[in-house]
């Protein structure tokens, strides 16, 4: 088996092959730089600037610095301000349509990150931005971050024209949506309509429609996996329509588009920024418990080396992000023959191939800890999607649609499935809880199940 899953293209690979038209450009975009970001740099400057400018003015004494301590002063602050929008999302690539007021995100953020400017300024007592200038900063940058957005749109409009939209539902369905997209001009152009989603990928390819809006909410049972699979890999949006009977499920992140409500489909997965964000706090996490789970894992090691002999360690392929193979290690737990055959077997609660003297050791997920190494790499997170075999994956793509989704992010030490499941609990209810966990993720989360795998391993509970 190659090293290499076959697996669908991401949205952000495609995005990135479109941008390498321009060398340069396609390399920073690649590591997620945008030129937006220097436009929104020269705002954050001269909301920083202006005040001081218009305190210069009016003769309004301020304490004088070295323009040395300004420049580094203002460059720290341009840092936290990056960081707090980054992280924040605000550097994805906007949907067109249904986009959401951007305003009220880059206020929070914008506070958020004069916030940690003012704690710093606390903590060093060095106010190069002063005290009043903390209350009127961010509201000028979040001024000028919503005006580059608004000039980036109109450039974007004027240079790729209305988003090219299909239609996909019964006539009935259809004529509606028609019905308000030509009444709102300028939202949208129809590219073409079906009723069938076998037509699909055909039209869009022949249209180059940019998103596809599906108006019957039933017909979207046909369309997952595939095409919907593909169209995001493509970098097409896909929205449902909210029907009376969906409201039942109490869905939020609804769209409007055109008078009409919508919810997104295909973005279960984490944009790269926040995949990022998520990187950054484990990478952080794992320093500041770096003398604990040592130390752990040290004992736990003579424990297994003294009880039940070599090897203490047990490697083995598991499928990881995007499909890609990797080897991980945890605690060996079983006993060497535990697979003589060469036929993998899903563990169960009762399983006669665990050494007795480490039975304890596989209760209490102990025997996961070296898996940290694995993350260490990159190979996994602290949280996220169990690692699968291949043998297993291959088995459960087959019977399981959607299966293949739980890869879009690296496999977890821990996540939603193992502190809610059990060992036994079928892979399809495990999905249901992946799935659960990309669509939903945030450090909170995170750290809600971290503490819930405390109680899970103080329990025992398998």
């Amino acid at each position: 088996m190659s090293a290499t899953r076959g697996t669908r293209p991401r949205p952000d690979d495609v995005r990135v092959d479109r941008d390498t038209d321009l060398p340069l450009l396609g390399r920073l975009n690649a590591y997620g730089f945008r030129l937006l970001m220097a436009a929104d740099a020269v705002a954050i400057v001269g909301a920083l600037v202006l005040p001081m400018v218009f305190r210069d003015v009016f003769n309004i004494r301020t304490a004088s610095r070295p323009l040395r301590e300004y420049i580094i002063g203002y460059a720290l602050v341009l840092a936290l301000h990056f960081v707090s929008f980054y992280f924040g999302g605000l550097y994805e690539r906007e949907q067109r349509l249904g986009s959401r007021p951007v305003l009220p995100r880059i206020v929070s953020m914008a506070i958020g990150a004069m916030l940690l400017v003012a704690l710093v300024q606390l903590f060093t007592q060095n106010f190069v931005v002063p005290r009043p200038n903390l209350l009127l900063v961010p509201v000028l940058v979040s001024l000028g971050l919503a005006g580059n957005r608004r000039i980036s749109r109109e450039l974007r409009d004027r240079r790729e024209g209305p988003p090219r939209v299909l239609l996909v539902g019964v006539p009935d369905d259809v004529n509606l949506a028609r019905e308000h997209l030509d009444d709102v001009r300028g939202t949208a152009r129809i590219v073409g309509t079906t009723t069938r989603v076998a037509e699909l990928m055909t039209l869009q390819r022949q249209t180059g429609a940019t998103d596809v809006l599906v108006v019957t909410s039933r017909m979207i049972d046909d369309a997952y996996p595939e095409p919907l699979a593909t169209l995001e890999g493509l970098g097409v949006n896909v929205l449902r329509r909210i029907s009376a009977q969906d409201t039942l499920l109490g869905l939020s992140g609804v769209r409007e588009v055109a008078g009409l409500p919508f919810v997104v489909l295909g973005r279960s997965a984490l944009p790269a920024s926040r995949a990022r964000f998520k990187r950054t706090i484990e990478l952080l996490e794992l320093v500041v418990t770096l003398p604990i789970w040592v130390s752990a894992i040290g004992c736990i090691g003579v424990y297994v080396l003294l009880t039940a002999g070599r090897p203490v360690l047990f490697w083995q392929q598991r499928v990881g992000m995007d499909g890609r193979l990797f080897r991980m290690v945890k605690f060996r737990t079983m006993r060497p023959d535990a697979e003589i055959d060469g036929r993998p077997k899903l563990a169960s609660a009762v399983d006669d191939r665990v050494v007795p003297s480490l039975r304890w050791l596989r209760r209490t997920r102990l025997d996961e800890l070296p898996n940290l190494w694995n993350v260490v790499r990159g190979e996994m997170s602290i949280v996220g999607p169990r690692p699968e075999r291949p043998e297993l994956t291959e088995q459960f793509e087959l019977v399981i649609p959607g299966y293949d989704r739980r890869h879009e992010i690296p496999p977890g030490l821990t996540g939603l499935a193992q502190v809610h499941g059990r060992y036994h609990t079928d892979p399809e209810y495990k999905l249901g809880y992946d799935l659960q966990y990309l669509v939903n993720w945030s450090p909170v989360l995170d750290l809600q199940i971290q503490l819930r795998t405390i109680w899970v391993m103080v329990t025992r509970r398998m």
